[in-house]
């Protein structure tokens, strides 16, 4: 009998005992193709030996040192390079442990922003439907999945939500592209003089949104949109990059694309890329000297924050990912996944939607692909397929509640960005045969 306290109380997972390159490997010596990284985590694949040793290396010089009395050269260096390549004013880099303490870090920044600036008043968080920030209270708070949220809503934070920027489903017939963006930005705007703009803190949204609504872009001019508006009332602007970021949308930060930068950034998954536990949070300069020319505390902390084993593992991840062209390889490879996915689904009765960016792609379920009708969530669609193929020997992401917490399903994949284009033609075949096996063709 186990005694972990596993993900679902009835359901027994086989051991994973080993890793290599796109595959995983349980203890019956069954193969897996990692068709969604985890959750959007492996993006180097398993088992590269340039980051296991340099996690090896630190361990032989330094495993720990608490960031309340010390800094470490692995942290140093990790920062030195992400701000090298960061967007915009980004300047300062707070390590974490992972995605929820990176936006829970970002929430807390913004708030303590505006009391050292002067503007206690600002508290307000605006996010979106259909969002996913992470699971401790204030960034589930912050999140948009009403069934993720529902049975701590006593718990959670006050926090508006406006409408996704989601055109599949919400752009109205003869609306461009163009217009619909502009339409959905507005939203926010809309919702900051409801409330009062004095009153309003930060606006925090995934540039790509990962898995509560698979894989969903923007529509064009969206974001810079959103940031002139943030702009115009002195919201701050949070992006939280933790699972489209790192190169997962084939730019090292995924807001790159959209021609905007964030006041603060969140980023975990891909950073170290499964290797060691990590995340961080990066800030303007302009955010980082108020806080320094005020109090010069930023009121917050983690034990195993800046840990210089994972700063090492972080390090040398974004080295692999700038230096062997994998930004390139990404953009590459996830024009063919993309064409691949049209050529199975693109006239499949029910596919919605196909949809992303790079090597994260999404695929939305419907059961009538002419009205755009969902499943009956009692169907249970998405939870058939991951089971359908897992037993094909292949790990993929399927979620349900894709259009409000509840109604809708969607396929995330993820897979590593070395992944070859057998292995696309093998994640394809074995998706196929198992949506097939599960709603028919």
């Amino acid at each position: 009998m186990s005694h972990i306290f596993a993900r679902h109380c009835h359901a027994s997972p086989p051991v994973a005992v080993g890793g290599k390159g796109c595959y995983l490997f349980d203890a019956s010596g069954k193969q897996y193709l990692d068709g969604s990284g985890g959750a959007a985590v492996s993006c180097l694949g398993h088992g590269d030996p340039d980051i296991t040793e340099a996690i090896k290396s630190q361990l032989d010089t330094l495993a720990f040192a608490h960031t309340g009395f010390f800094t470490s050269q692995p942290a140093e260096q990790l920062a030195d390079l992400l701000i090298e390549h960061a967007p915009g004013d980004l300047d300062r880099v707070y390590l974490v442990s992972g995605g929820s303490e990176a936006t829970e870090a970002a929430i807390k920044l913004a708030r303590q922003y505006w009391v050292e600036k002067g503007e206690p008043q600002r508290s307000r968080l605006i996010a979106r439907k259909q969002s996913y920030h992470g699971n401790t209270i204030g960034a589930l708070s912050a999140g948009g999945n009403e069934w993720r949220r529902q049975q701590f809503g006593p718990l959670l934070l006050d926090v508006s939500h406006i409408d996704p920027c989601y055109e599949y489903r919400l752009r109205q017939d003869g609306e461009s592209l163009e217009d619909y963006g502009k339409r959905a930005a507005q939203a926010l705007e809309d919702e900051i003089l409801r409330v009062g703009p004095e009153t309003v803190m930060a606006f925090m949204a995934e540039p790509v949104v990962g898995a509560t609504a698979g894989a969903l872009a923007p529509a064009p001019g969206y974001f810079k949109h959103i940031r002139e508006i943030c702009d115009r009332y002195g919201v701050l602007l949070i992006l939280d990059e933790v699972m489209c970021g790192m190169g997962r949308t084939g730019t090292l930060f995924a807001c790159e694309q959209d021609g905007v930068a964030p006041d603060i950034a969140c980023i975990a998954k891909g950073l170290g890329a499964g290797y060691q536990p990590i995340g961080a949070m990066l800030c303007t300069s302009a955010i980082y000297d108020a806080i320094a020319n005020g109090s010069g505390f930023f009121q917050h902390g983690h034990t195993y924050i800046g840990h210089p084993a994972a700063a090492a593992a972080g390090h040398a991840v974004v080295n692999a990912i700038l230096g062997r062209g994998l930004l390139e390889r990404v953009n590459t490879q996830g024009t063919a996944l993309a064409q691949r996915l049209e050529q199975r689904f693109g006239q499949h009765p029910h596919v919605g939607d196909l949809r992303g960016r790079g090597l994260f792609r999404g695929i939305e379920l419907v059961e009538d692909r002419d009205t755009k009708a969902p499943f009956d969530p009692s169907r249970g669609v998405a939870a058939k397929i991951k089971k359908a193929a897992f037993a094909e020997g292949l790990a993929c992401y399927p979620m349900s509640g894709t259009i409000d917490g509840r109604r809708g399903d969607h396929v995330l994949l993820a897979p590593p960005f070395i992944i070859e284009d057998h292995q696309l033609d093998e994640l394809t075949d074995k998706l196929g045969r198992a949506i097939d096996a599960v709603i028919g063709t």
